[in-house]
């Protein structure tokens, strides 16, 4: 059984059809392993049980029955604790929610329940989605409390807001983690963590239910350890089929490596995209360097866009308590405060412009490469030591992941074998299943 924790959901899900698994024992196993695990308080939020156990005795009902619901048919996963769930506490990392209990489950995880997937429990996250550090030292009083360890190094943060979500797949304390991306909070993480991240298309999935930051740019995505979950997982939150992965090849593909943000990368962060594209190009793709134009501009409109709209929807929130929530966070949730209705406008007509440009520019490509991130995963006691070391790693960190949230694009994270290094590809807006082809083949080249 202890083998079970550490194969992907994919996998588990075909031992379930094959009758090797028996949901339920799968399901103790996973809850087993938490209740244990010397991390767990600071991964999960909640586990759930009941419900778990009670899905998954469904589960191992329509196994025997012959009448599964698909591949992924009782397999756990966990979920990040901005998506609601019915009688269970969802409070997005922060005290300004406490008590919040919902009365349904957000609509990925109510699709993700018809299809058959156990509901682990809930998970940690930085601070109502605002960092990309994954630190949260207010929500439960110490930054050990509700900060996740890195499975790299513990004593270093993993990676956020979808912190827990990935320290719960990294740690083998769930098959999956769904989490959340709106500036980088889903590849980040998995990058950090060794894991695969997809980031969907603003407005391909559903967000009814999903706590917000930006519902401009808030996506839904999986933290998975293959491409194959993450192609299984969107069609389950989606409520349609996967794609086809099988024959996906790299021989003739077209990549544009995007400068500047690749020269000034950490060394393990360089180390492993390096050797990373040299894999893909001996697996026959096509590899050129170069810069996208509109790209600086819209970097410097993230400021007016991201943090405008946040203050926008928990100005009245934060104002009427703004002791409970860590300062870093709050002020960066203030800074929204700078801006005007109209720089908000302009800043949103401009950056479609942009988007227009950067959908020319990049058209002969079938997808952009870059490093996920361009730093390594930073020291926990040192980013509550030194502020100014906080807020640059934060900004460093979702600096390469934001070029696809602000061109609207769809992204994946893949390992390349570096510890804590992802490889990062870039496609156009509704190209996941594209997108996800390229992924299959280049996950083969890097193994």
């Amino acid at each position: 059984m202890d083998n079970w924790l550490w194969q992907s959901a994919s996998e588990l899900g075909r031992g379930i059809g094959k009758g090797e698994i028996d949901p339920v024992a799968l399901t103790e196993a996973y809850l087993d392993a938490s209740r244990a695990h010397e991390h767990r308080d600071r991964i999960y939020t909640v586990l759930t049980p009941e419900r778990a156990l009670a899905e998954a005795r469904g589960a191992a009902e329509r196994a025997r029955n012959g009448v599964r619901r698909g591949l992924l048919d009782g397999v756990p996963i966990s979920w990040k604790d901005l998506f609601d769930s019915a009688g269970i506490a969802t409070e997005a990392g922060s005290r300004l929610l406490e008590g919040r209990v919902p009365e349904a489950d957000a609509e990925v995880l109510a699709r993700a329940t018809r299809a058959g997937l156990v509901c682990l429990g809930k998970t940690h996250m930085s601070e109502l989605a605002f960092a990309g550090l994954g630190l949260n030292p207010a929500y439960r009083g110490t930054p050990e409390g509700a900060t996740p360890p890195n499975v790299n190094d513990p004593a270093c943060v993993p990676g956020g807001s979808s912190s827990g979500a990935a320290a719960s797949v990294a740690f083998g304390l769930a098959a999956a983690g769904i989490g959340s991306d709106t500036g980088g909070s889903v590849r980040v993480p998995a990058a950090w963590n060794d894991l695969v991240g997809l980031k969907t298309t603003s407005g391909r999935l559903s967000l009814e239910g999903v706590v917000p930051l930006a519902e401009s740019f808030d996506t839904v995505g999986p933290l998975c350890r293959s491409v194959e979950d993450c192609a299984h997982l969107l069609a389950v939150m989606e409520g349609g089929a996967a794609p086809d992965l099988t024959g996906a090849r790299l021989e003739g593909r077209r990549f544009l490596v995007l400068e500047p943000y690749v020269s000034d990368a950490a060394p393990a962060q360089a180390s492993g995209f390096a050797s990373g594209v040299e894999r893909l190009a001996k697996a026959g793709a096509r590899i050129e360097t170069g810069t996208v134009g509109p790209i600086a501009e819209a970097m410097g409109l993230s400021p007016v866009l991201f943090a405008a709209e946040a203050y926008g929807t928990w100005s009245e929130a934060i104002e009427a308590a703004p002791d409970r929530m860590f300062d870093r966070v709050r002020d960066r949730f203030r800074g929204g405060a700078d801006f005007s209705g109209p720089d908000y406008v302009a800043a949103w007509r401009r950056l479609r412009d942009l988007r227009r440009a950067w959908a020319a520019e990049t058209a002969a490509y079938d997808a952009v490469l870059l490093p996920t991130t361009a730093n390594a995963p930073p020291d926990i006691a040192r980013l509550m030591a030194d502020p100014d070391f906080y807020v640059a790693e934060n900004l460093l960190c979702l600096r390469n992941t934001r070029v696809g949230n602000l061109m609207g694009l769809c992204g994946l994270s893949l390992p390349t074998g570096v510890p804590s290094a992802g490889l990062m590809m870039l496609a156009p807006p509704m190209a996941e299943e594209r997108l996800l082809r390229l992924g299959a083949a280049a996950e083969a080249a890097l193994a």
